[in-house]
């Protein structure tokens, strides 16, 4: 059965304003502040229907309305209003990815924060099996009389670097023909192909043994087995400043679930090629024995490949219109990255329009 226009617009109401004051919201309550043209028999009237389809639950007799995982669903399908980010939290995405950002293991860090940061909420990033990705050259830069830093370029960018121990003395000389054999070894070859055992090994000189292993520790790491435990969390305490984990058992079950990490892969995995992913509810919805709450997460790629997921993990009265906000910005922000660091998309036009008030600002 569809819903009239006239119980979206209530039913809009409800999930905003519980999801700003997490107190249910009674009939002359959306009458002040939302719908000042309906009477409150009306609105009386369309908040009892809602609750008989399932949208809407009253906590107590005398009390007003909340709404229901069916009623975020529809709420992030249909009625969820776009919102551009504010001057402040461009800013802090900025202040994140001012710089230039090579390793994959910085990118996922870096988001990670900065969603936590301006949603507010506990945020979890998680990096896509990339060993398909095209090795480009090996880097070695002396660092001191008996170490060395190992680089690798990857169609990417970089992935990580290690350092090597090597023999006193050695000649610079050295470094310059390892890495240039070791890049004529290792160059247009893909991760899953260098750690299938092959003739490769037989290449390898052996003074250049223990950076050929180095090289292969790094991208070993990159594996998808590896991986799994590279998940990066960030404001798990942030949990614990929702209301509706102020119950004791709620909030226990949601930190064990950050603390299982592991458990949140297949979660997090998008195997639906789409940008965007809301779950929200519990159980099957999500996962069986998941605790109650939402995640929202999104696809984020650097020069068109898909490196990983990342989002936030939170009560289902969140701000849905905020968080897919930030997360779209993040995304565009880090498809620039690593040839365009310190450029920045346009946030819907509101790079624009800010810098227009503040000419008129200046101009009065």
């Amino acid at each position: 059965m569809g819903l009239s226009g006239r119980k979206e617009k209530i039913l809009q109401a409800v999930v905003d304003s519980y999801i700003n004051s997490c107190e249910p919201i009674s009939s002359s309550e959306i009458k002040e502040h939302h719908l000042p043209a309906l009477s409150s028999a009306t609105i009386r009237n369309e908040l009892a229907a809602l609750e008989e389809m399932g949208y809407l639950v009253q906590p107590h007799t005398s009390a007003g309305r909340i709404p229901t995982a069916e009623a975020y669903r529809l709420y992030v399908e249909r009625l969820m209003p776009k919102r551009k980010l504010t001057r402040a939290e461009l800013k802090t995405v900025k202040r994140y990815f001012n710089r230039k950002i090579t390793e994959l293991d910085d990118i996922l860090k870096s988001t990670a924060k900065v969603i936590s940061e301006i949603t507010n909420l506990t945020s979890v990033a998680y990096a896509q099996d990339i060993s398909d990705a095209t090795i480009q050259n090996v880097k070695i830069v002396k660092v001191t009389e008996t170490t060395a830093l190992v680089i690798i370029v990857t169609s990417l960018g970089i992935l990580k670097d290690a350092t090597v121990s090597v023999d006193a003395g050695v000649s610079e000389d050295y470094f310059a023909t390892a890495a240039q054999f070791m890049t004529g070894v290792f160059s247009g070859h893909t991760i899953s192909d260098v750690l299938k055992p092959n003739a490769m090994i037989k290449k390898v000189r052996k003074e250049y043994e223990q950076v050929f292993k180095t090289v292969l520790k790094i991208l070993r790491s990159y594996s998808h087995e590896e991986m799994i435990s590279d998940i990066v969390l960030e404001g798990s305490a942030k949990i614990l400043e929702q209301p509706e984990y102020a119950n004791l058992q709620k909030a226990k079950a949601m930190l064990e679930l950050l603390d299982a990490k592991e458990e949140l892969v297949p979660v997090l995995k998008n195997n639906d090629d789409m940008n965007l992913s809301i779950k929200i509810g519990r159980d099957n919805e999500i996962r069986e024995g998941m605790p109650e709450c939402a995640i929202v997460t999104a696809s984020y790629s650097v020069n068109g490949v898909n490196i990983g997921q990342a989002g936030v993990i939170g009560p289902i009265r969140m701000d849905y219109p905020k968080v897919i906000s930030v997360l779209d910005y993040i995304g565009k922000t880090i498809n620039l990255l690593p040839e365009h660091a310190g450029e920045y998309p346009d946030a819907d036009g509101a790079e624009e329009e800010r810098a227009a008030e503040e000419m008129n600002e200046n101009k009065e």
